[in-house]
């Protein structure tokens, strides 16, 4: 099951100042390639040579849609360039694998000007697992050179026994086996590798992490809640305009639900998450709430039900009160980051098929937001499976999240809401980049 995030179609992101999103998304997808085929007319007689230099500029272009160079040879997400032939196949590593680690991979000196270095982040939620790897770019952005997503479904079965499943967590080394290759096929500065919720709640946790580590060879930490906020929070940071005041941000998971009050009224510093004022992780998320209340058959009764739920364990939040003093302010919204909204707008555009570039990013009004989630309720199971932007990964979550976004603009209520496809991966990276000093310097030439 594949989930639908595009990080590796979104070559360059902004992570860490505000910066205008429509220099970032209209570039994504897009690859470019610097040098020129050579042009001019051939004279009479070198039919021959002429030919050969047509075949090379063809090779040429054929090779131009690539991602980033990694030392001699070209990425393609993953795959050999084209026109090239196909390397031998190499024997499989003999188990274990060696372990890759969160924070610095190698070491030794910096390498030249002109090798740019690479960092990744991987996330191991209660639903998804996902790889982003980067090399930084201008100061406070990176450019995506290779990413993988997918859905597993970790924490499947986990409020009804405490203990991750047998299946799920097959998955999940499956998922992970195959971000390990791609992490040894790169020289990494530095990464981090993270596992949320599940992990954090499952009484065999740790006990999971230990057979990752034998058997796909990456090393995870469990993260805390507040953690987990701060890095959604980083990686949201150039969706916040300069001229905001107050925004409450929201992190909808698969086990719990980070939310984090931002205010930005006093001097900015360029580091989003130095301006949270108050925050809290709900025990909740989409896949713990649906497998509570029902996630095929959704009645509105029973959404309400969900609404009533969430709405209850955020009354006893008691921070949720520091934005007071923004909320009718036309320069406060709602930021939400999570496949709830993501899919949200992907209705809402009527998209034939997910687009991340047209999602991230945007705004909707309130009225759009509640006409969508109308929509939602209305569908039956089988209405929801049909729809692109949702399919039959997310057909019994989608509600779930749904609920927990209602309850969520019934306490900090919004006439706009803007939708961001990052995340607490951007938010790794971010914080990896700056920390190491890329951005400072060489890093403003790029």
């Amino acid at each position: 099951m594949e989930d639908h995030d595009t990080g590796a179609r979104a070559p360059e992101v902004g992570v860490s100042r505000a910066s205008p999103l429509d220099s970032a998304s209209s570039s994504a997808g897009r690859h470019h390639d610097s040098h020129a085929g050579p042009g001019g007319r051939h004279a009479p007689g070198d039919a021959q040579q002429q030919k050969g230099k047509t075949r090379k500029r063809r090779k040429r272009r054929r090779g131009r849609k690539v991602f980033a160079r990694d030392d001699n040879q070209v990425a393609t997400a993953g795959q050999p360039a084209p026109g090239a032939s196909a390397p031998a196949a190499q024997p499989a590593p003999a188990p274990p694998p060696p372990a890759v680690q969160g924070r610095p991979m190698q070491s030794g000196p910096r390498p030249p000007q002109h090798e740019l270095p690479v960092f990744a982040a991987l996330d191991l939620g209660t639903n998804n697992c996902r790889l982003l790897v980067a090399v930084p770019t201008r100061h406070g952005q990176f450019r995506v050179i290779d990413a993988f997503s997918r859905i597993v479904r970790l924490g499947e079965g986990l409020t009804a026994t405490g203990r991750l499943g047998q299946a799920a967590m097959d998955r999940a080394v499956e998922a992970l086996k195959v971000c390990g290759e791609k992490l040894r096929n790169r020289k990494i500065r530095k990464a981090r590798l993270i596992a949320t919720e599940a992990c954090r709640a499952a009484e065999n946790g740790v006990e999971f992490l230990e057979r990752v580590e034998r058997e796909a060879g990456l090393k995870l930490e469990i993260i805390d809640r507040q953690t987990e906020a701060r890095l959604a929070v980083s990686g949201c940071g150039s969706l916040v305009e300069r001229d905001t005041q107050g925004v409450v941000l929201f992190d909808i998971g698969g086990g719990s639900s980070e939310i984090a009050l931002i205010d930005l009224t006093g001097h900015r510093s360029p580091r989003l998450a130095n301006h949270i004022v108050s925050w809290t992780s709900l025990p909740v998320g989409v896949v713990s709430l649906a497998e509570r209340f029902g996630g095929r058959t959704v009645t509105r009764q029973t959404f309400t039900a969900m609404v009533e739920d969430v709405a209850a364990r955020l009354k006893s939040f008691d921070g949720r009160d520091r934005l007071a003093h923004v909320l009718a302010s036309p320069k406060f919204h709602l930021l939400g980051t999570s496949g709830t909204v993501t899919t949200l707008a992907g209705v809402h555009l009527d998209l034939e098929r997910y687009d991340r570039r047209r999602v991230d990013g945007l705004w909707m009004d309130r009225q759009s937001v509640d006409r969508m989630v109308e929509k939602l309720v209305g569908w039956d199971f089988q209405q929801r499976v049909a729809n692109p932007c949702i399919g039959a990964d997310r057909a019994d979550l989608v509600l779930a999240g749904c609920a927990i976004l209602e309850a969520i603009r019934g306490v900090w209520p919004s006439e706009r809401l803007r939708v961001a496809d990052r995340g607490l991966r951007e938010g790794i990276l971010s914080e990896l980049m700056a920390d190491d000093g890329v951005w400072r310097n060489e890093g403003r030439g790029r």
